[in-house]
């Protein structure tokens, strides 16, 4: 569940609806199927997760703090359950392209750039259930899916230049606030 609003206008009700649906949710069908693997002492467990699991994002904060919970959560599984021979892998994607449901006034209302963001970030669900099923038989541990280089570089940016990072955010958020007005 995704929703994109600033922090002080979300609900506490609403936070806890979103760490629901994308923390708890996959935890709970996570530990309700761990004992038969572990007995088995074989198996894999597949998190497909957004790239906010990774990267902060302005106006996604709830949604971001559920991603980065999930992803950590899965990153420690992995190091739990290798001793019993189960792989734990992620994949974190940015957009997913699918079809498209708005209307044609729905589409002439949103900015330009939403529209170029969407087709040139987004991977295709046939691109996303290829990777899914390499991942599952190379059991690689972690795959990081985009078509830009914009996440990866931000990814490398936020670990080596924090303080440059967050600036450059923040320059973003009041730029958007001011355009806004």
């Amino acid at each position: 569940m995704k929703v994109k609003a600033p922090v002080h206008s979300l609900s506490l009700q609403m936070d806890r609806i979103i760490m629901d649906v994308n923390y708890f949710g996959p935890v709970t069908l996570v530990k309700g199927v761990l004992p038969s693997l572990i007995s088995r002492r074989t198996g894999h467990v597949l998190l497909v997760n957004s790239i906010q699991g990774k990267l902060t994002v302005p106006f996604r904060a709830t949604y971001a703090a559920s991603k980065h919970a999930v992803q950590v959560f899965f990153e420690c599984l992995r190091a739990e359950l290798q001793e019993y021979g189960i792989t734990v892998s992620t994949v974190n994607h940015t957009f997913i392209k699918t079809a498209d449901t708005n209307s044609k006034d729905e589409d002439a209302a949103k900015p330009m750039w939403t529209h170029l963001r969407a087709k040139s970030f987004s991977v295709n669900a046939e691109e996303m259930a290829t990777e899914i099923l390499e991942t599952l038989s190379s059991k690689k541990k972690e795959i990081l899916m985009f078509r830009s280089f914009i996440p990866k570089a931000a990814l490398y940016a936020r670990s080596l230049f924090p303080n440059l990072f967050f600036s450059i955010i923040a320059a973003g958020v009041r730029n958007t606030e001011m355009s806004e007005d």
